[in-house]
């Protein structure tokens, strides 16, 4: 009796408890709703911002460039004003480095090859400076280990080298004492043979 009377009184308990982490779930799924819908909207404002970071650089580049035609034929208030607007033009090319640091952008050819084409655009410095400081010790354990692989290729190859050198010589050597034996043989022979009437 007892057992069972424990037994039911666990099983309200799992289902209370299954009840709360199901109001829970409803919440999570609410929540991660509306973080995919932020989601959209960053990739959307992403898009708007490279757009027009673009617009504005192709026209501040023809403007640069008639700038530096209209320079030549300008008095000195006119050369002031452009000096005034080229100064603006380099103070906005550095905003728009800025802007585009937390944009998404082509990747590289070596990100290309090992990842292929993923955006690995990092919202925030921290997240950037982890991932720069972990790319620093990939780079370097990297490099370790082809240092330490071409060392011994280097002596696996002298070892090879060497054995295929020593085997050569000693090849050499065993064909020169087969000769200088075949010669006194022939030298013997040839006496013995003019001993012989």
């Amino acid at each position: 009796m007892y057992c069972g009377a424990g037994w039911t009184m666990s099983l309200l308990r799992c289902q209370a408890e299954w009840e709360e982490l199901d109001k829970e779930f409803k919440q999570l799924q609410e929540t991660h709703k509306v973080y995919r819908q932020k989601l959209d909207e960053l990739s959307n404002l992403q898009i708007i911002c490279s757009n027009l970071i673009s617009k504005q650089k192709r026209r501040i580049k023809d403007l640069a460039c008639n700038l530096r035609r209209y320079k030549h034929s300008a008095n000195v208030e006119e050369a002031e004003v452009i000096q005034k607007f080229n100064n603006d033009i380099k103070e906005r090319r550095n905003v728009f480095f800025e802007m585009e640091a937390f944009l998404p952008k082509k990747n590289g050819l070596y990100l290309n090859l090992v990842l292929g084409n993923v955006n690995v655009t990092l919202l925030s410095k921290q997240a950037k400076f982890a991932y720069k400081d972990e790319y620093e010790k990939f780079k370097l354990y990297l490099t370790i280990i082809l240092l330490l692989g071409a060392i011994s290729c280097m002596f696996l190859l002298n070892r090879s080298l060497y054995v295929m050198l020593a085997d050569t010589i000693q090849d050499a050597n065993d064909e020169l004492t087969l000769l200088m034996c075949s010669e006194q043989w022939k030298e013997q022979y040839d006496q013995i043979a003019i001993q012989i009437p």
